[in-house]
C-alpha cells in the first residue's frame, strides 16, 4: 500500500520487516504513511522489523520510530554460545492467552535488535536477555519471530490475529 487512505481503510494491515530501521522509517515518511499508521485503529500486525517500528525509537542509527508502543529497540550483544544475529529456533517461555502460542512452541528468529519488554509483551523467550517474541496492545499485534517460517505455531499466531 502506498496511499495513506488505503492504510486507514484496510480491514487488516501487515507491517512487514526485513532490513534497517532507519531506511524503513525514511521510506514510510517519503510515502506519507506515518500519520496514517499512527491514526489507524484497525487490526495491524508488525513482523520482525515491522514490530520494532511500532516502538518509540531504535538504537539502530538512532531512529525515531512510529511511537505506537512505549519503549525502545536495543541492539543485542553476543556472548559465547549466543551469537548475534539471533538466528534459529527458540522455545516460547511465557505466552498470554489468545495469541495462539504456548510454552511448548519453538519459533524461528532472525534479528540483531530486540524490543523492550513491557505491558504489550504477549510472549517471551530468553536469548541472553528477555526478548519479547510477540506483542499485543489493543488492535496492535507484533511478532519478533518469523511466523511464516515457524510452522504450526506461526500459523496459530497468524490465525489468532485474523480472528481478533
Amino acid at each position: 500500500m502506498r496511499e495513506p487512505q488505503a492504510v486507514l481503510d484496510a480491514a487488516r494491515l501487515v507491517l512487514p520487516g526485513v532490513g534497517a530501521a532507519g531506511y524503513a522509517m525514511q521510506k514510510l515518511r517519503d510515502l506519507g504513511l506515518v500519520d496514517a499508521l499512527k491514526g489507524r485503529d484497525g487490526p495491524t500486525i508488525g513482523i520482525c522489523l515491522g514490530m520494532q517500528l511500532m516502538f518509540e525509537e531504535s538504537e539502530e542509527a538512532g531512529t525515531h520510530c512510529l511511537g505506537l508502543i512505549p519503549g525502545r529497540v536495543r541492539q543485542m550483544h553476543a556472548a559465547p554460545g549466543r551469537p548475534v544475529p539471533h538466528m534459529g529456533w527458540t522455545r516460547i517461555e511465557q505466552a498470554a492467552d489468545g495469541v495462539g502460542l504456548t510454552t511448548t512452541d519453538h519459533v524461528y528468529f532472525a534479528h540483531s535488535y530486540a524490543c523492550d519488554d513491557g505491558p504489550a509483551t504477549a510472549a517471551r523467550v530468553t536469548y541472553g536477555q528477555t526478548v519479547p517474541a510477540a506483542l499485543r496492545q489493543g488492535h496492535l499485534w507484533g511478532a519478533q519471530f518469523h511466523p511464516e517460517r515457524s510452522g504450526e505455531p506461526g500459523s496459530r499466531f497468524l490465525e489468532a490475529f485474523l480472528a481478533a
